[in-house]
């Protein structure tokens, strides 16, 4: 990285990003298998990039060389950077892959292919693929193959040769699917003398080739690995005659044939293999070809099954009960006494489902409102509102149709709750609604007073266990009006109210983050005390990166927690110098939003479902929800303060070299910021 760089592109920040999963495969410290599911976070992260960012680069390139002269990089020569950094990646992960199959080994856990099993497993796994696989497996003959819109993303495919050893016929081509969908792609084999044997689903196929193909002459068979990745950008027509459903639906036909912009294949493939299968799969040299090896699709490694051994996998964490929730009956009480904010997953989720379960059947209760970004397979949360809609409630639900990769669930759940009688808020064309927001209405004494959840993070059990977020309950009527005032907006978006309270998302976020800095900025050269603390997944909007780069000049002294993309350089004299970034990549996925200003010594303090990108702010229905209440105020401080401090698990973001772990001072104490604030709140519940 060039020193005098004040701005990064953002692709490479999200590169150098996916480098920080990387070395938490590579860290010895964690437990093997931990260490093998990141290899499988790494994997699935960068199909998505490719799937996206490349693809949408890639567009850029036909766009730049046609029409577009103004754009402030080139796109060719950002995915020459791209492939470059991907390729040494490639072979961080091999080497790490192969080390942890070594050390998997050392504690009696075996990799075995088709080769290296013994007649009893292989027993076993004839077995296992007459009875259960085989009816699965659906050859396609390669000269049959007219269009490659068959291929299925985000799966891996074998590349079959089959031979006849007596030279009777030509060698023949076919291509067989690995369903993955329906097994494991890992097959346990039996224990032998306290051995354990791990086979993969792609080597139990090469074993029963000759079974697949015995209609046919054939009686040798070779099989390599295919993967084919497609741009899964989503292009919505105007046709003003369809609903936005049925747009969706239809786009996401188009997202299985879209265009491919990545080919990987085990580089042992036969050249004359390899050869018909661009032609007949319609890749040509500008995709994006790599030879790998005999292995794809090691996003399948984040399930890599546990395997007995507590010392290969990280120390179970049960979300913990909060101390004011523990003992209570009744949350809507209790919330009405005073704010209360969970931490997730520290703390249960489970609280929220609970709520939802009260308010169902609470008589004084008589609306609940929520927006749903990415809602779990089997929401629970959405079944307690289909419970309270049976139960006489007005229910009425905002779920966003254009959730990336969550299309097909939340329109299969906006239809689920159609039937139920939930009203459904039309989505946005050309927007987003990603805030995160329930709201309560219970008639008290004649009068609505509403409750409401707001929080940086999906309502969605199964995240809520891996996902670091924060979520507010509150009855302040101030706030949970304006939560009130922003699902009218949803539902006639024309006339936009002035919210006292929230900062929203695409009105004025953006100019209310801005005014905030321009005080600390006042504040500075008044002499005064300035600061801020940021905790973000991305930092990539360049007003407020040029904002923050003021602020440091002006003396404010500022913090933040990035996670993911951010494109500003720290430390940078005359631009950045008193910005310190860092982020923390550990057990849990750090996924919560916060502002704290400093505001001439009297705090004022956030917490956000916004990232700082173009797209939130200007595209984005986001809500930053200001906390009142002293003591939350105070645990969120805690909180920043302990992951300020890491000092196992924090890099020093867009460092020289590129993500340095922080390490402890002399005489400092190791801290692991998540492992630390567990403990915390572990004794808070006691």
């Amino acid at each position: 990285m060039a020193k005098q760089k004040k701005i990064l592109n953002r692709e490479i920040s999200w590169l150098h990003f996916n480098d920080r999963v990387l070395q938490e495969a590579m860290d010895t410290n964690n437990p093997l298998i931990e260490r093998l599911r990141f290899l499988g976070i790494f994997s699935n992260n960068r199909d998505e990039f490719f799937r996206v960012r490349v693809a949408t680069i890639k567009r850029l390139m036909e766009m730049y060389n046609t029409r577009y002269r103004d754009i402030d990089f080139s796109p060719r020569h950002v995915l020459k950077e791209i492939l470059k950094l991907v390729s040494l990646q490639e072979k961080k992960y091999n080497k790490t892959f192969f080390q942890i199959k070594n050390e998997l080994r050392k504690n009696q856990i075996y990799f075995v292919d088709e080769t290296e099993i013994n007649k009893e497993q292989g027993r076993f796994v004839r077995q296992f693929f007459t009875e259960h696989l085989h009816p699965y497996l659906f050859p396609i003959m390669l000269k049959n193959i007219k269009s490659p819109g068959f291929l299925r993303d985000k799966f891996i495919y074998l590349a079959v040769v089959l031979h006849d050893s007596k030279g009777k016929q030509e060698d023949d081509y076919a291509l067989i699917m690995v369903p993955t969908h329906r097994f494991s792609r890992f097959l346990l084999l039996p224990d032998e003398q306290g051995k354990k044997f791990i086979m993969m689903l792609d080597d139990v196929i090469r074993f029963g080739l000759d079974e697949v193909f015995k209609p046919f002459d054939y009686d040798t068979f070779t099989a390599y690995t295919i993967k084919f990745t497609r741009d899964a950008e989503l292009d919505i027509d105007n046709d003003f005659s369809k609903s936005f459903y049925e747009l969706m639906s239809e786009s996401l036909e188009q997202r299985k044939r879209g265009l491919p912009v990545r080919f990987v294949y085990d580089s042992q493939i036969p050249a004359a293999l390899l050869k018909k299968l661009l032609k007949k799969l319609k890749i040509s040299e500008d995709d994006s070809l790599r030879g790998g090896g005999r292995y794809h699709n090691f996003r399948d490694f984040i399930g890599f099954p546990n395997l007995g051994n507590e010392n290969l996998v990280y120390p179970e964490m049960k979300s913990l009960p909060h101390p004011l929730l523990k003992k209570s009956s009744n949350i809507l009480n209790l919330i009405q006494q005073q704010d209360i904010m969970l931490h997730y997953p520290y703390q249960s989720f489970q609280y929220l489902i609970d709520l939802l379960r009260e308010a169902s059947i609470d008589p004084k209760v008589r609306a609940i409102k929520m927006t749903f970004y990415r809602a779990a397979q089997n929401s629970n949360v959405i079944n307690a509102l289909i419970n309270a809609a049976r139960n006489g409630k007005k229910i009425t639900v905002f779920l966003e149709i254009q959730a990336r990769f969550d299309e097909k669930a939340n329109i299969y759940w906006a239809g689920r709750l159609k039937e139920e009688g939930v009203k459904i808020i039309k989505n946005l064309p050309g927007y987003k609604v990603h805030a995160k927001l329930m709201l309560i209405r219970r008639k008290e004494e004649g009068k609505n007073i509403y409750y409401a959840h707001i929080s940086t993070g999906n309502f969605n059990e199964s995240t809520a266990k891996v996902y670091a977020d924060d979520g507010l309950f509150t009855s302040n009527q101030e706030i949970a009006q304006e939560v009130n005032m922003l699902f009218h907006l949803l539902e006639s978006p024309y006339t936009p109210p002035r919210f006292k309270h929230l900062l929203v998302s695409p009105y004025y976020m953006r100019k209310s983050i801005i005014k905030l800095l321009n005080t600390e900025i006042k504040n500075a050269k008044a002499g005064g005390e300035a600061w801020a603390v940021i905790k973000l997944n991305s930092l990539v909007d360049k007003k407020l990166v040029l904002k923050l780069s003021q602020a440091s000049r002006a003396g404010v002294k500022i913090q933040i927690i990035c996670r993911g993309i951010c494109v500003l350089v720290p430390g940078i004299p005359g631009f950045s110098e008193n910005i310190e970034i860092t982020g923390v990549v550990d057990k849990f996925l750090e996924h919560s939003r916060i502002m704290v200003f400093a505001n001439g010594g009297k705090p004022l303090y956030y917490i956000s479902s916004a990232d700082w990108m173009i797209r939130n702010f200007d595209r984005r229905f986001e809500v930053a929800c200001p906390i009142y209440d002293r003591q939350i105020q105070k645990e969120i401080m805690f909180m920043l303060q302990t992951q300020l401090h890491d000092n196992v698990k924090a890099r020093l973001i867009n460092s020289d070299p590129i993500n340095q772990y922080r390490l402890p001072a002399p005489g400092e104490k190791p801290m692991r910021s998540q492992f630390y604030l567990y403990d915390y709140f572990k004794k808070l519940s006691e």
